[in-house]
Protein backbone atom coordinates (compact mmCIF):
# COMPACT_ATOMS: atom_id res chain seq x y z
CA UNK A 1 0.00 0.00 0.00
CA UNK A 2 1.69 3.60 -1.07
CA UNK A 3 0.72 6.08 1.47
CA UNK A 4 -0.63 9.03 0.73
CA UNK A 5 1.48 12.47 0.62
CA UNK A 6 1.21 15.12 3.66
CA UNK A 7 -0.98 17.74 1.25
CA UNK A 8 -3.54 15.02 0.20
CA UNK A 9 -4.14 13.89 3.75
CA UNK A 10 -4.44 17.68 4.52
CA UNK A 11 -6.96 18.30 2.41
CA UNK A 12 -8.78 14.79 3.17
CA UNK A 13 -8.80 15.91 6.79
CA UNK A 14 -10.53 19.70 6.09
CA UNK A 15 -13.43 17.49 4.93
CA UNK A 16 -13.61 15.68 7.98
CA UNK A 17 -15.73 16.41 10.95
CA UNK A 18 -14.03 17.00 14.46
CA UNK A 19 -15.63 13.81 16.04
CA UNK A 20 -14.06 12.05 12.66
CA UNK A 21 -10.77 13.66 13.14
CA UNK A 22 -10.83 12.59 16.77
CA UNK A 23 -11.92 9.23 16.08
CA UNK A 24 -8.74 9.08 13.69
CA UNK A 25 -6.18 10.33 16.12
CA UNK A 26 -7.03 7.72 19.01
CA UNK A 27 -6.44 5.05 16.62
CA UNK A 28 -3.61 6.11 15.12
CA UNK A 29 -2.80 6.47 19.03
CA UNK A 30 -3.24 2.75 19.39
CA UNK A 31 -0.96 1.41 16.26
CA UNK A 32 2.89 2.89 17.43
CA UNK A 33 4.52 3.95 20.70
CA UNK A 34 6.31 6.97 19.16
CA UNK A 35 2.34 8.07 18.02
CA UNK A 36 1.19 7.97 21.35
CA UNK A 37 4.24 10.03 22.58
CA UNK A 38 3.70 12.43 19.93
CA UNK A 39 0.07 13.02 21.22
CA UNK A 40 0.65 13.41 24.53
CA UNK A 41 3.49 15.64 23.80
CA UNK A 42 1.13 17.98 21.24
CA UNK A 43 -1.82 17.86 23.95
CA UNK A 44 -0.02 17.94 27.56
CA UNK A 45 3.44 19.58 26.73
CA UNK A 46 3.53 21.76 24.09
CA UNK A 47 1.86 24.46 25.82
CA UNK A 48 4.66 24.67 28.74
CA UNK A 49 8.13 24.03 26.54
CA UNK A 50 10.23 24.77 30.00
CA UNK A 51 8.71 21.87 31.65
CA UNK A 52 9.05 19.27 28.90
CA UNK A 53 13.02 20.21 28.91
CA UNK A 54 13.07 19.50 32.07
CA UNK A 55 10.63 16.39 32.37
CA UNK A 56 13.32 15.42 29.51
CA UNK A 57 16.52 16.42 31.21
CA UNK A 58 15.42 14.50 34.19
CA UNK A 59 14.58 11.08 31.97
CA UNK A 60 18.22 11.57 30.36
CA UNK A 61 19.18 11.37 33.86
CA UNK A 62 17.63 8.37 34.97
CA UNK A 63 19.08 6.57 31.79
CA UNK A 64 22.34 7.28 32.29
CA UNK A 65 21.90 6.37 36.21
CA UNK A 66 20.96 3.03 35.26
CA UNK A 67 24.02 2.34 33.02
CA UNK A 68 25.84 -0.42 34.03
CA UNK A 69 29.34 0.67 33.21
CA UNK A 70 31.37 -2.87 33.54
CA UNK A 71 32.46 -2.73 29.95
CA UNK A 72 33.04 -0.22 27.49
CA UNK A 73 31.00 -2.42 24.61
CA UNK A 74 27.92 -1.92 26.94
CA UNK A 75 28.59 1.56 27.63
CA UNK A 76 28.35 2.43 24.35
CA UNK A 77 25.61 0.42 23.54
CA UNK A 78 23.47 2.56 26.41
CA UNK A 79 25.08 6.05 25.29
CA UNK A 80 23.72 5.35 21.68
CA UNK A 81 20.22 4.14 23.14
CA UNK A 82 20.03 7.77 25.14
CA UNK A 83 21.13 9.94 21.97
CA UNK A 84 18.50 8.42 20.05
CA UNK A 85 15.87 8.69 23.10
CA UNK A 86 16.91 12.26 23.46
CA UNK A 87 16.86 13.06 19.47
CA UNK A 88 13.42 11.61 19.77
CA UNK A 89 12.12 13.93 22.20
CA UNK A 90 13.60 16.57 20.48
CA UNK A 91 11.91 15.82 17.35
CA UNK A 92 8.66 15.87 18.83
CA UNK A 93 9.26 19.42 20.23
CA UNK A 94 10.77 20.97 16.61
CA UNK A 95 11.98 23.80 18.69
CA UNK A 96 15.74 24.96 18.18
CA UNK A 97 16.23 26.14 21.57
CA UNK A 98 14.77 23.22 23.28
CA UNK A 99 17.28 20.96 20.61
CA UNK A 100 20.07 22.87 22.23
CA UNK A 101 19.15 22.71 25.52
CA UNK A 102 18.97 19.34 25.35
CA UNK A 103 22.16 18.30 23.64
CA UNK A 104 23.93 20.27 26.02
CA UNK A 105 22.76 18.24 28.52
CA UNK A 106 23.04 15.28 27.15
CA UNK A 107 26.84 16.03 26.79
CA UNK A 108 27.42 17.27 30.13
CA UNK A 109 26.25 14.26 31.00
CA UNK A 110 28.56 12.29 29.22
CA UNK A 111 31.22 13.84 29.96
CA UNK A 112 31.00 13.62 33.66
CA UNK A 113 29.98 10.03 33.32
CA UNK A 114 32.51 7.69 35.12
CA UNK A 115 34.21 5.73 33.71
CA UNK A 116 36.04 8.37 31.77
CA UNK A 117 34.61 8.01 28.28
CA UNK A 118 38.30 9.50 27.82
CA UNK A 119 39.54 6.11 27.00
CA UNK A 120 37.41 5.25 23.94
CA UNK A 121 37.27 6.95 21.07
CA UNK A 122 33.92 5.97 19.96
CA UNK A 123 32.58 7.83 22.69
CA UNK A 124 35.06 10.59 22.32
CA UNK A 125 33.68 10.69 18.49
CA UNK A 126 30.54 11.04 19.40
CA UNK A 127 30.38 13.40 21.93
CA UNK A 128 32.29 15.91 19.60
CA UNK A 129 29.62 15.09 16.93
CA UNK A 130 26.98 16.21 19.34
CA UNK A 131 28.69 19.19 20.79
CA UNK A 132 29.35 20.28 16.96
CA UNK A 133 25.48 19.83 16.04
CA UNK A 134 24.88 22.25 18.64
CA UNK A 135 26.86 24.48 17.96
CA UNK A 136 25.19 24.77 14.19
CA UNK A 137 22.32 24.86 16.00
CA UNK A 138 22.88 27.72 18.30
CA UNK A 139 23.78 29.88 15.58
CA UNK A 140 20.53 30.24 14.33
CA UNK A 141 19.15 31.00 17.45
CA UNK A 142 18.49 34.64 19.38
CA UNK A 143 21.40 36.47 20.28
CA UNK A 144 20.92 36.66 23.78
CA UNK A 145 20.54 32.77 23.98
CA UNK A 146 23.49 31.91 21.53
CA UNK A 147 25.32 33.87 24.40
CA UNK A 148 24.32 31.68 27.04
CA UNK A 149 24.52 28.59 25.19
CA UNK A 150 27.96 29.34 23.78
CA UNK A 151 29.19 29.79 26.85
CA UNK A 152 27.90 26.33 28.17
CA UNK A 153 29.43 25.14 24.75
CA UNK A 154 32.67 26.38 25.84
CA UNK A 155 33.11 24.82 29.18
CA UNK A 156 31.85 21.06 27.26
CA UNK A 157 35.11 21.90 25.16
Amino acid sequence: MKAATLAQIKKELKMRSPDEIEALCLRLGRFKKENKELLTYLLFEADDEEGYVEHIKEYIDELFDGITNTNFYYLKKSVRKILKETKKCIRYSNSKETEVALLLHFCTRLISFKPSIKRNTTLINLYERQLDLADKKIKGLHEDLQLDYVNELEELR
